[in-house]
C-alpha cells in the first residue's frame, strides 16, 4: 500500500513538472503573438501581458509600410528553406546510405573525415565561401544558399546512427537478388523505414534555414532577396522611432511557419519512438 501511495505521489510530480515546462515552453511564444496585437507604447509600459489588444492591423500595416514587402520576404525565406531542407535531408541519408550498406576499403577513414568537418565552424568558411560566390556570380541567388546543404555532416552522423539499428540489411540484399537497382532500392525501401529520422531532421534543418541571418546577410544584397530573419533585424530603427508591436508582428510571421512544419511532421517522430520502444 505504500509502495502504490508513493508510486502515484511521484506520477503526480511528475505530471506537475511536465505541466509547468510546459508552460514555461509556451509563455515566450504565447507573450510575442500578444504583444504584435499591442501597440508600441503599451508594449513599452508592460512588457509582458496576457491580455491581446486591437493593434493588430494597425501593426502589420506599419510591417508593410517599410521598404521592402514582408510578403515577398517570407517567400524568400520559404523557398531557401524547403530547398536547402530536401537537399540536407534527402542527400543526407544517401551518404548514410553509403557508408553503412556498401562495404569499401576507405569506409571507415570517410565517416571519420565527415566527423572531423563537424568541429569546424560555420562562421570560419564564411570568408572564402563569399569570395568562392562572389568569383562565381552566386551572390543575390538562392541557390548559393540552398545547394551547400548538400553537404550536412551533422545530419548524416544522425542518418547513420538511425539507420544501423532501424535498417536490416537482409531487406536490402533481397532487393538486390530480385533484380532492384540501388537508387529504386534507396528511394522506395530505405527511405521509407527513415521517416521518423527524415522527419526529424527535417525539423531541425528547416528551423536552422528560416532563422539563418548570417549567411543571407552576407550573400544577398538586394531588397527583393531579403529573408524574414534580415527584414525583421532590419525593422529596429533608432530609439525614437522604434515600432515594437510591428517588430513582435514581424516574429510572429517568422516564428508561424515553423509550428506548421512541427505540426506535420511530429506524427512521425511519435511513431518513431513508439516503434523504438516495441523493439526494445
Amino acid at each position: 500500500m505504500t509502495n502504490k501511495k508513493a508510486s502515484k505521489g511521484f506520477m503526480v510530480f511528475v505530471y506537475v513538472l511536465c505541466a509547468i515546462l510546459t508552460i514555461l515552453s509556451i509563455l515566450p511564444f504565447l507573450v510575442m503573438v500578444i504583444n504584435a496585437t499591442r501597440s508600441t507604447t503599451q508594449i513599452q509600459q508592460h512588457a509582458i501581458s496576457l491580455i491581446p489588444s486591437t493593434y493588430m492591423l494597425n501593426n502589420f500595416k506599419i510591417l508593410t509600410s517599410k521598404s521592402f514587402n514582408p510578403l515577398r520576404g517570407f517567400l524568400n525565406s520559404m523557398i531557401i528553406s524547403t530547398g536547402s531542407t530536401a537537399c540536407a535531408v534527402y542527400f543526407s541519408t544517401l551518404t548514410a546510405y553509403a557508408v553503412v550498406v556498401y562495404t569499401w576499403k576507405l569506409r571507415q577513414p570517410f565517416f571519420t573525415f565527415i566527423m572531423a568537418i563537424m568541429m569546424i565552424p560555420a562562421q570560419v568558411m564564411s570568408i572564402g565561401f563569399y569570395q568562392f560566390m562572389y568569383q562565381i556570380h552566386m551572390t543575390n541567388n538562392f541557390l548559393a544558399l540552398i545547394l551547400p546543404s548538400i553537404a550536412a555532416p551533422t545530419m548524416v552522423f544522425f542518418m547513420r546512427q538511425f539507420m544501423i539499428s532501424a535498417l536490416p540489411l537482409d531487406i536490402v540484399a533481397s532487393a538486390r537478388i530480385d533484380g532492384s537497382r540501388e537508387f529504386y532500392t534507396f528511394n522506395h525501401i530505405v527511405l521509407p523505414i527513415m521517416k521518423p529520422a527524415i522527419a526529424t531532421q527535417a525539423i531541425f534543418s528547416f528551423v536552422s534555414s528560416w532563422n539563418n541571418l548570417f549567411l543571407p546577410l552576407i550573400l544577398l544584397t538586394r531588397q527583393e532577396k531579403y529573408t524574414m530573419p534580415i527584414m525583421v533585424s532590419l525593422l529596429k530603427g533608432d530609439i525614437y522611432k522604434t515600432e515594437h508591436g510591428s517588430i513582435y508582428m514581424g516574429l510572429t510571421l517568422t516564428v508561424l511557419p515553423l509550428f506548421i512544419v512541427y505540426f506535420l511532421l511530429s506524427k512521425y517522430i511519435i511513431a518513431g519512438v513508439a516503434l523504438g520502444g516495441v523493439k526494445g
